[in-house]
């Protein structure tokens, strides 16, 4: 044989690898070390019976325990109730999967309970619950996820976009969009009151034994339920209904109990749009939507959810008024920031142009442009005057801070603005949100 007829045969692709390279085409997020080319046929076929078993070996794979590991430690947070931070995990890396992998061969693994912290709201003097699992806890939630996602991910629905592989608020929003230009501008705007601290557990488990038939992973997800939370001042606290709070497999339990109304709704013929617990509903008709909204509040009441009696509304989102969807406002064929973000931001923007903090009109100019750029690039589809009122009133802070190093008082206005002109600021290399939307409009 010569060396041409080698490179040939050599060249040649097997057919059973190519398939398998096709199948996790398909499937590109998925933990390979879970989830095996003959798994993934059977996940695309349907699993016989419709229900899955013998998952928890595979929650328990070593491959599994590190992916998790992995990340867990990119995504750092603090230590749970037992102090132990990613750091410290790290450090003894081999034997703490070691022992995650020990007790949930044995049986002996149990769940802490979450640390409840309390921090305040931006901007507000108020105070909102914080929910932080031990590491060990959200390096097995994480094993988990990685063997039931795809499970779950199977059954939901086309219009459901919150917490999934692949999509995003973008993507929700462009389909809002698009049911606009349609002309389905009559808005069922539906608000779950706590939706993910009322869950019932009992039901929610029930829609996981739907799809899922392994008796210790099942028993491994309730004690993640009962696991109750440990605050600082009020000590334990059982968690009888609702999903755990920050856990990492929180959000795909939320997706999972909601996942009927999905289909009962696109069964209907009705355009819902979710986003986690955040969703809306497009019709033609005031007719319409009220009978779309009258098909929610019965589902919710029959699933132990309340819909919220004064945030849950129709709206007309051609006139005045228009209604709000993942940190937009819509309304009369335009968007822009909605009043709560918009409050955020200046908020973050408030914090990083303090005149007092010491610092040079650069390094403040290079402190803040992460913070625009980031938010540019979630609402630059917003209407065009939002761009230089934004830019307005953020220049107005740099030249209140100019005013300070120059021992005066008062924002910067007036003359200020003669003294310290627009282009003096992009000179220092500040990101123009106004500049940034016409390049953004010319590239298109």
């Amino acid at each position: 044989m010569n060396d041409k007829d080698t490179e040939e045969k050599s060249a040649v692709v097997p057919e059973g690898a190519k398939q398998a390279e096709e199948i996790h085409g398909r499937w590109p997020w998925v933990e390979r070390s879970v989830w095996s080319e003959r798994m993934l046929q059977t996940l695309e076929t349907g699993v016989k019976g419709g229900k899955w078993f013998s998952l928890i070996d595979k929650v328990g794979k070593r491959e599994n325990l590190g992916a998790a590991w992995m990340r867990a430690f990119v995504n750092r947070g603090s230590a749970g109730v037992d102090g132990q931070t990613i750091k410290q995990f790290t450090a003894r890396l081999s034997e703490e999967l070691d022992k995650l992998q020990g007790q949930l061969r044995d049986g002996s693994y149990e769940p802490y309970p979450v640390r409840r912290c309390w921090i305040e709201k931006l901007g507000s003097k108020e105070k909102r619950p914080l929910g932080i699992p031990a590491v060990r806890d959200r390096i097995m939630q994480g094993a988990i996820r990685n063997v039931i996602e795809p499970i779950f991910e199977r059954v939901f629905a086309e219009h459901s976009y919150g917490s999934r592989p692949g999509r995003g608020c973008k993507d929700a929003l462009r389909r809002v969009d698009q049911l606009l230009t349609e002309g389905k501008t009559w808005v069922v705007d539906v608000d779950f009151k706590s939706y993910f601290d009322t869950i019932p557990q009992d039901k929610l488990m029930e829609r996981v034994k739907e799809l899922i038939s392994d008796g210790r992973l099942l028993g491994l997800l309730e004690k993640y339920l009962k696991a109750g939370v440990m605050d600082g001042l009020k000590g334990w606290e059982p968690t009888e209904q609702g999903t755990p709070q920050g856990a990492v497999i929180s959000p795909a339990l939320a997706n999972l109990y909601l996942n009927p109304l999905d289909h009962l709704m696109a069964a209907a013929g009705y355009a819902m749009t979710r986003y986690a617990d955040d969703l809306v509903v497009q019709c033609r008709s005031l007719e319409e939507a009220t009978e779309a909204l009258r098909m929610i509040k019965e589902w919710a009441q029959e699933n132990g959810l309340t819909v919220h009696p004064t945030k849950t509304r129709i709206v007309e989102a051609t006139q005045k008024g228009g209604f709000d969807f993942l940190g937009y406002h819509f309304e009369r064929g335009m968007k822009w920031p909605r009043q709560k973000s918009m409050d955020k931001f200046k908020d973050a923007i408030r914090h990083k142009t303090r005149r007092t903090q010491g610092k040079s009109i650069e390094e403040v100019i290079k402190n803040l442009n992460p913070q625009l750029r980031g938010w540019f690039e979630y609402f630059k589809h917003s209407h065009r005057t939002v761009f230089d009122t934004v830019d307005g009133w953020v220049r107005m802070r740099l030249r209140s801070i100019l005013r300070c190093h120059q021992g005066k008082t008062g924002r910067g206005r007036g003359r200020d603005h003669q003294k310290w002109p627009n282009a003096y600021f992009d000179k220092l290399g500040y990101f123009n949100l106004a500049k940034a939307r016409r390049l953004a409009l010319q590239s298109r």
